[in-house]
């Protein structure tokens, strides 16, 4: 198994540019390329899924155990050439002091190869004790080789290298000059989202020759050939083979405003027996014939006047809501839900399905890894009954919040994080569940099995979206 681990020194090093146009510039070769992410996230799974022609998946120590995270890394690589994982932030950062859950854990958990990117503007001689560093820091760490980024020209790589050689023992496998083109646009939660963008490929097709000029791709390959993977499952317990009785509809929505998404969590919709209908809530006149919805997050106040100005939409997502459809939305979800959304002195009506209005600030109003605590409340049967209410390791990340809220209850405790009102999240009303934070289907919360349980209690004989 074939695989590396691209991290940095720091955030904002330019990892995730460099990891794209790998996956691209790999993919030209006609390998077969598996994206992987560190951490929760969205945007960059997207781009990295639509560079490599393969789903992005992500390894994450909140939500997962060590045995999971290596199941996980061992099922999506198999019948790949290659397997890129692209860290988080910098190499060694994470919550803990330990560094258990860091970037240099994951490497050393999956035994890849570290590619350490290094913004080298303003540097010289002083890249080399940096390099000598962080192979001293952690002696267990393989760091393989470096990529120099943003580089002001042939004498500063020429500088660099003679540095680097001299001082290190670590090859330059990249040299990347610092190129205006190969800038993505970033919002408040990092890149826009390549859903978004309408000249999504033809930005990754030029990552792509540009990091094949300026990287050594076959010194790459043969770093990725050194790692050595195997999976021997030490718990006897299997995941989750949950299937429906019958085949239901679950509608996901999905456009420019509502694309977040994990791909592990469809696959466990499809593989329960699940149908997954997408609707776009920017152009679709009305819901499709489901037996329930799922509208995760996404960006819908860069769309929030034309998800106005579709009155049938709303309509029909309000009727849903009142027939008691069983729903799950996701922070932007929740927001769309919500009587209105004011961003930027302006204010635009959503689907009024739940009693609170949204308002957009600033500065994050929530934002990490979160521990939630279920309330008598939850409207989603167990998967497992233990007689007590679990903890949920989740995440959150918006620059939202909820005013004017009003009969409603909250389905979890926040033990660690903002959620809604920095102590609840969660709102139940009738058969919705709408939470700030987003959940992930892992073994620890099968919450896909669970809402979809909630659907089977309330599915009638013949599926339909009210109208």
């Amino acid at each position: 198994m074939s695989h590396f681990f691209i991290s940095a020194a720091h955030k904002s090093s330019g990892k995730t540019t460099l990891s794209l146009g790998l996956c691209a510039a790999l993919k030209s070769r006609n390998l077969k390329v598996r994206p992987f992410k560190k951490g929760p996230d969205y945007i960059d799974p997207m781009w990295l899924s639509r560079a490599a022609g393969a789903d992005c998946h992500n390894l994450d120590f909140n939500t997962m155990h060590d045995e999971e995270i290596r199941r996980t890394f061992h099922h999506y690589s198999a019948g790949f050439d290659i397997s890129l994982i692209e860290g988080n932030k910098g190499l060694y950062d994470g919550l803990n002091l330990d560094g258990s859950n860091s970037n240099a854990a994951l490497a050393m958990l999956l035994n890849a190869p570290v590619i350490l990117v290094i913004d080298a503007r303003g540097m010289t001689r002083g890249i080399a004790p940096l390099i000598l560093g962080y192979q001293a820091f952690e002696p267990g760490l393989n760091i393989a080789g470096v990529i120099l980024n943003q580089l002001g020209g042939s004498r500063h790589e020429a500088k660099l290298r003679a540095v680097i050689a001299h001082y290190t023992d670590v090859p330059v496998i990249g040299a990347v000059h610092h190129d205006q083109d190969l800038t993505i646009t970033e919002r408040h939660l990092g890149l826009i989202p390549s859903n978004e963008m309408n000249e999504a490929q033809k930005r990754i097709e030029l990552l792509g020759q540009r990091i094949a000029q300026q990287v050594d791709l076959d010194a790459l390959l043969a770093i990725a050939h050194t790692a050595k993977f195997s999976f021997d499952p030490v718990s006897t317990e299997q995941p989750s083979s949950f299937r429906l009785p019958a085949p239901c509809r679950i509608g996901v929505a999905r456009d420019a405003a509502f694309g977040f998404y994990y791909p592990g969590d469809m696959e466990a919709f499809q593989q329960a027996g699940a149908e997954l209908v997408y609707f776009d809530t920017l152009h679709d006149k009305e819901l499709p014939r489901v037996d329930g919805l799922f509208i995760g997050g996404g960006f819908p106040e860069t769309q929030m006047s034309a998800l106005e100005s579709n009155r049938s939409m709303r309509q029909s997502v309000r009727n849903a809501v009142e027939s008691g459809m069983p729903i799950y939305a996701e922070c932007g979800g929740l927001m769309y839900l919500t009587r209105s959304l004011s961003w930027n002195r302006e204010h635009c009506e959503m689907a009024g399905a739940i009693p609170a209005d949204t308002v957009m600030h600033e500065k994050p109003q929530g934002r990490g890894y979160v521990k939630l605590q279920e309330t008598a409340n939850h409207p989603w049967p167990m998967v497992k009954n233990t007689g007590q209410t679990p903890e949920i390791a989740a995440h959150e990340f918006h620059y939202s919040s909820l005013e004017n809220i009003k009969g409603v209850k909250f389905a979890y405790d926040v033990l660690r994080g903002t959620g809604i009102d920095g102590n609840h999240d969660g709102i139940v009303y009738k058969n919705v569940l709408g939470c700030y934070v987003h959940l992930r289907d892992v073994d620890e919360n099968h919450w896909v099995q669970r809402f979809l349980r909630f659907v089977q209690q309330h599915r009638s004989a013949k599926p339909t979206a009210p109208q």
